[in-house]
């Protein structure tokens, strides 16, 4: 079976190369996923494999039964949505689309997802159980699209008895993949601070509430929640990202807006940080004559890889691409809405590395110049098909 996947896969290849370039020109952002949706589904029509369309608006599912199909199920997924960036590569696959760009590894994902289907399609008289896919939009905005699935049915008729999702690794060689079991990825919200004062000329500051050094104060002294409240076992992150004050040089603004993001992987301090947060902001902007107003959306929670099943697909990899090629990861403050889906049934998402410096290909993720080696999509629908096979016969 192992030597078949890997012919497979190289067979296969140069049409897994041509979905992920076609992606890649195609990018479309989170539930707007229309004509990825339609190319996905022309892919699986051809070779014959059974979908259904227009889950969470744009997603698509579908099942590969194998022998005695009902035994056990596994899921696979592969998100869909790009970003809004500029690409800044000069490639012939890159965006057609100004202003976005598969600066995430989705066109990877569904791509090698596509390939992986392929495989198994032509080996499910030679396995047991049933192999349910997802391809998810909108991973990159809140809700996410994984909870909006799950919400219309997706783990149900069958429920999968694992799911694995897999994502690009800039900081990982090509060829090789990563496995984390536990908490790997952080939960994630969003922070959005209203800071009110009063304008006035910059000349005269004491006729004014200066909201702009309120702001400045309130980014500053909230780092101290995570220095000095956060047990210091409980990795956190509180970053902000965006301040917009739009007065002038002499010119003090009536409001400051201040956007951030905070990252943990503990619920109940999470909660705990929100609630200080909103204190700490508010306590400061009236100790200097304003007012702060707070809003937290709440984003995904932690990502937490089953340590059963990880395990067992870490000894899976290995066994398909030899010791050197497989790496135990650490934690990350990233975040991922795969973690819904392990909050309900057991889940490993997992790192395929992509990196290449000879070709210079070393960007990271979300940025302008993001891309991959794609000579590890041979690695990515191989060693997906192998994990499913596998685990559908533990």
């Amino acid at each position: 079976m192992k030597q078949k996947i890997l012919q497979k896969s190289e067979q296969i290849f140069i049409d897994v190369l041509s979905y992920r370039q076609w992606f890649h020109q195609h990018p479309e952002t989170a539930f707007d996923e229309k004509h990825t949706s339609d190319y996905i589904s022309s892919v699986l029509t051809r070779n014959q494999i059974s979908h259904s369309r227009g889950i969470a608006k744009t997603g698509i599912v579908g099942m590969i039964e194998g022998k005695n199909p009902k035994s056990k199920t596994i899921a696979l997924r592969a998100d869909m949505d790009a970003l809004e960036i500029f690409e800044d590569n000069r490639v012939p696959y890159k965006s057609l689309i100004d202003g976005k760009m598969h600066a995430c590894g989705h066109d990877a994902h569904m791509a090698s997802l596509l390939g992986t289907l392929i495989i198994l399609q032509s080996v499910r008289e030679e396995f047991e159980g049933t192999v349910k896919f997802l391809f998810q939009p909108s991973e990159e905005k809140f809700p996410g699209g994984a909870s909006v699935m799950i919400e219309e049915g997706v783990l149900e008729n069958p429920r999968p008895d694992g799911i694995f999702g897999q994502h690009v690794f800039p900081e990982l060689d090509a060829g090789k993949v990563g496995f984390k079991a536990g908490k790997y990825m952080a939960s994630t919200d969003e922070i959005y601070l209203t800071v009110k004062g009063k304008g006035g000329h910059g000349g005269i500051p004491h006729q004014a509430i200066d909201a702009v050094l309120i702001a400045a104060n309130i980014i500053v002294s909230l780092q101290q929640l995570v220095s000095r409240k956060a047990n210091p076992t409980i990795p956190t992150v509180l970053s902000f990202g965006r301040v917009i004050a739009d007065g002038r040089t002499n010119i003090l603004p009536n409001e400051v807006h201040i956007d951030g993001t905070l990252r943990t992987f503990d619920e109940a301090w999470r909660k705990t940080m929100h609630q200080e947060i909103e204190k700490m902001a508010r306590g400061i902007a009236q100790s200097m004559g304003g007012d702060c107003e707070t809003r937290i959306s709440h984003g995904y929670p932690f990502v937490y890889n089953n340590e059963a099943l990880t395990n067992r697909a870490l000894g899976y990899a290995i066994e398909l691409l030899g010791k050197d090629h497989v790496v135990e990861l650490d934690i990350r403050m990233t975040a991922e809405d795969f973690s819904y889906y392990g909050q309900i049934i057991p889940g490993c998402f997992y790192r395929l590395g992509i990196r290449n410096e000879v070709k210079n290909i070393i960007s990271n993720l979300h940025s302008s110049t993001f891309d991959i080696d794609e000579s590890s999509l041979r690695t990515g629908m191989a060693l997906m098909a192998w994990l499913a096979i596998k685990e559908l016969g533990n």
